[in-house]
């Protein structure tokens, strides 16, 4: 289905983690071979005993150590890339679980919301301050949830919204405070 005006993004989680994981495997074999042509490239030895060779010789360990200090940022560089890619996976997990999470919990409660105008479980919303006057906190879910907290009223004498009423295992929302000279929902 399109949405106009919208993006989707879609991220293989799996492929992600496997793609971080080569890339370190990368870095260590990089590491290694790096390692092992330090010497033959930083500590060039001269061909002859003139100062052509001499200077030759100095030229290319030069660049050995030059390239050496390259490799090592680009070590970390690289390190850096694995951690950023490991870590947008797991936010890709985590987001993926937290929709399945809501898909499960709107499935539950959608009946008993139907039936009862009140969700099985979770937390009432809070009240809004709509014209001046508080309206009520939604109540908790029928099992587990704290209700809402009760909106706020700004008109003098006017009650803040009640809280709402609390699930089997919760806590009643807090009433709003209610505007000058009135008491609180």
């Amino acid at each position: 289905m399109e949405v106009p005006g919208m993006s989707f993004v879609v991220a293989g989680t799996e492929a992600i983690s496997a793609a971080a994981a080569n890339l370190a495997g990368l870095s260590s074999t990089l590491s290694e071979a790096n390692a092992a042509a330090a010497v033959q490239t930083t500590a060039v030895q001269a061909a002859a005993a003139d100062q052509v060779s001499a200077a030759v010789a100095a030229l290319f360990g030069s660049h050995g150590q030059a390239y050496q200090t390259v490799s090592t940022q680009m070590s970390a560089f690289h390190e850096q890339i694995v951690q950023a890619l490991s870590a947008s996976g797991a936010a890709y997990a985590g987001a993926e679980a937290a929709n399945v999470q809501q898909t499960l919990l709107n499935l539950i409660n959608g009946p008993t919301q139907t039936l009862l105008g009140r969700p099985l479980i979770g937390d009432g919303a809070n009240g809004a301050t709509v014209a001046g006057v508080g309206r009520p906190g939604g109540d908790g879910g029928i099992l587990w949830g704290n209700g809402g907290r009760g909106g706020d009223s700004t008109l003098a004498g006017i009650a803040g919204g009640n809280g709402g009423a609390a699930g089997l295992i919760g806590s009643g929302g807090t009433g709003g405070t209610g505007g000058s000279g009135a008491t609180g929902g």
